[in-house]
């Protein structure tokens, strides 16, 4: 059958989901599908607006922190500590034993290692001059 590949550049809600959907039925046919389930925290003011929060979400054991962001004005006051703490005891009660998440040279790398990630992958020049860390951890000991 001959084919042609483009580059195109938008994307429709039914064209992603042929390619979602025939990615998944092939991982289904290679080891069993268990869904995710998304996690979201929020640090609220007094007022109540967002002053920082985690994105992420959990499934086949990990949970995955794709976003985790404090304000200027709150960094610094554990904020950001407690909301990895809490997505990972929410995780855990989840049925998961692990972590990961990207972080960059210029942002979180310290951050993560203090409270226990540890780097398992590095792109280099990724954006150029930085890098790219991937990190991960364990969270068997981590307290319900």
């Amino acid at each position: 059958m001959p084919a042609h590949i483009s580059v195109e550049t938008t994307r429709s809600d039914d064209d992603l989901k042929i390619i979602t959907d025939g990615m998944r039925r092939y991982t289904e046919s290679q080891v069993p599908w268990t869904s995710y389930e998304d996690l979201t925290l929020y640090v609220r003011d007094e007022s109540g607006a967002i002053v920082g929060g985690l994105l992420g979400e959990t499934g086949r054991g990990w949970l995955h922190i794709s976003v985790a962001w404090v304000t200027e004005e709150c960094r610094g006051k554990g904020h950001g500590s407690a909301l990895v703490q809490l997505a990972e005891q929410e995780a855990v009660r989840r049925g998961c034993h692990s972590a990961y998440l990207d972080t960059f040279s210029y942002q979180a790398k310290p951050f993560y290692e203090r409270l226990g990630y540890e780097v398992f992958g590095t792109l280099d020049d990724y954006p150029p001059g930085h890098q790219r860390h991937y990190m991960r951890k364990r969270l068997s000991s981590v307290a319900t």
